[in-house]
């Protein structure tokens, strides 16, 4: 039996507009600007602090909240798949252990794509019955900011 249990969030919302319009909203966002232009309810600020944005080994620095909190997150960039998909991962080891995956998933489906926010989270099985309540508020919060910028991509897109 596994220590840790697995979850996955994910968020999806079909836009009516091409895959490549979804990639270069998605790898257009370089600084704090483009990023609160996206959810100017939660996000604060943005940094490439190495490499260059959107490839492969590249650090990004944001800022935003989530749950009522702010958040200061560092993530390398560990996949790009241009116009279908980007996977980033926390920097720290620690914070990897418990968050290992984060991607955006684009799929065209004829006039529409799919735009597919996904988040990974392993839950260690004794601090889930212990701490059950703050992590569903927590998890609800997050799948709750995923929502809004699914929707904030589409009416932006949608709205061009």
């Amino acid at each position: 039996m596994a220590f840790f249990e697995e979850v996955v969030l994910q968020d999806s919302i079909e836009i009516k507009t091409r895959a490549e319009k979804v990639f270069n909203f998605l790898t257009s966002i370089v600084d704090d600007d483009s990023y609160r232009a996206w959810h100017k309810e939660d996000h604060v600020r943005f940094r490439w602090l190495k490499g260059s944005p959107w490839t492969e080994g590249s650090v990004m620095y944001a800022e935003e909240y989530i749950h009522g909190k702010l958040h200061k997150l560092k993530f390398e960039i560990i996949k790009v798949i241009p116009n279908r998909r980007i996977e980033y991962t926390p920097t720290s080891r620690f914070v990897r252990r418990f968050f290992p995956k984060n991607e955006f998933i684009i799929e065209q489906k004829g006039e529409f794509c799919l735009f597919i926010a996904s988040g990974t989270y392993r839950l260690g099985k004794i601090g889930k019955v212990l701490f059950k309540k703050a992590i569903e508020r927590s998890l609800s919060s997050v799948r709750k900011h995923m929502r809004e910028e699914g929707e904030n991509l589409k009416s932006f897109l949608e709205s061009k």
